[in-house]
């Protein structure tokens, strides 16, 4: 099955270079270059006429685009990236697993900036939460092997702040609007904690499209919320389905562009066709993006 759900992030001028470092540090990774700016762009974009648009990771089979631009957005922690280092994937081996993680961690790390500590904690023999040296944040867990299998990349969504609380919410609004979804297992706050109130979600698991994601009530006061510096972007059938989506997610019309969109909750989603590749290798197929808010496939 095709990965309908690509999580982008935003770079400054250093998509090439991300894209290096990720596969040098994660396991069974690779990254290409999948899309250049045209020749011919805007002033404003000079600088990057005919230079890297687009970097494709495959991270053990799971996509990331790594969105090449200027210093508008940056990623924070609001939506980080589980890895899940299952000893059945090292042959039933859990020492193997955790030299993996701790050599992955070590790279993370690197120039980075620890959100929580590499150790031992109630719910994993080893766990850690980093910021990388370009913003991105992972966590990075060794799995119980006696558990459920789970793949090696989860996103996941932190409410916090002006979303605080919100997380079940949310996560029963989106599997509302696709197909193949539901909701996961759900583990609430037994009691306050921080800003989490009783009830809250101590983390959650749902499914869009057949993707796993997960989310969390933060515990903790944050001083970041969700932005643009990380979008989900979602590759549509027909205009029939970018229309809906973008009907039903778009809460915030100042923050429409190029089939980009800000729901209810800040959340940043890209709504396109599944075949914009294709479509921006159209004549005048970049001026016509440029000046578009939901994508209208039949403008190229």
């Amino acid at each position: 099955m095709s990965q309908k759900i690509v999580p982008n992030l935003w770079f400054t001028r250093n998509a090439d270079e991300a894209g290096g470092f990720y596969s040098e540090v994660l396991p069974k990774t690779s990254s290409t270059v999948s899309a250049r700016y045209p020749d011919e762009v805007p002033d404003w974009q000079s600088e990057f006429a005919g230079e890297t648009l687009v970097v494709d990771l495959d991270v053990d089979g799971y996509r990331i685009a790594l969105i090449n631009a200027d210093e508008g957005f940056r990623p924070n922690p609001s939506i980080s990236f589980m890895l899940n280092f299952d000893p059945l994937a090292f042959d039933d081996d859990a020492d193997a697993a955790r030299r993996a993680l701790d050599e992955t961690w070590e790279g993370l790390s690197s120039q980075g900036r620890v959100l929580m500590e590499l150790g031992e904690y109630p719910f994993s023999r080893r766990y850690g939460w980093v910021e990388d040296r370009f913003g991105v944040s992972w966590q990075l867990i060794l799995t119980d092997p006696e558990g459920e299998p789970r793949p090696f990349v989860i996103p996941q969504l932190m409410f916090a702040g002006p979303v605080q609380g919100k997380a079940q919410e949310a996560a029963e609004y989106y599997v509302s609007l696709f197909d193949d979804a539901r909701l996961g297992f759900i583990a609430e706050y037994p009691a306050p904690t921080g800003p989490a109130a009783a009830g809250d979600v101590m983390f959650g698991e749902f499914h869009l499209a057949g993707q796993p994601f997960a989310m969390m009530d933060s515990a903790v006061e944050q001083d970041v919320t969700f932005g643009y510096g990380v979008s989900l972007e979602v590759r549509c059938a027909d205009q029939a389905e970018i229309d809906r989506l973008w009907e039903a997610l778009s809460a915030v019309p100042e923050a429409e562009q190029c089939g980009w969109l800000a729901d209810r909750y800040g959340v940043s989603w890209q709504i396109v066709p599944a075949n914009m590749g294709e479509l921006m290798e159209r004549p005048g197929a970049y001026d016509t993006m440029m000046r578009q808010k939901k994508i209208v496939i039949a403008d190229y």
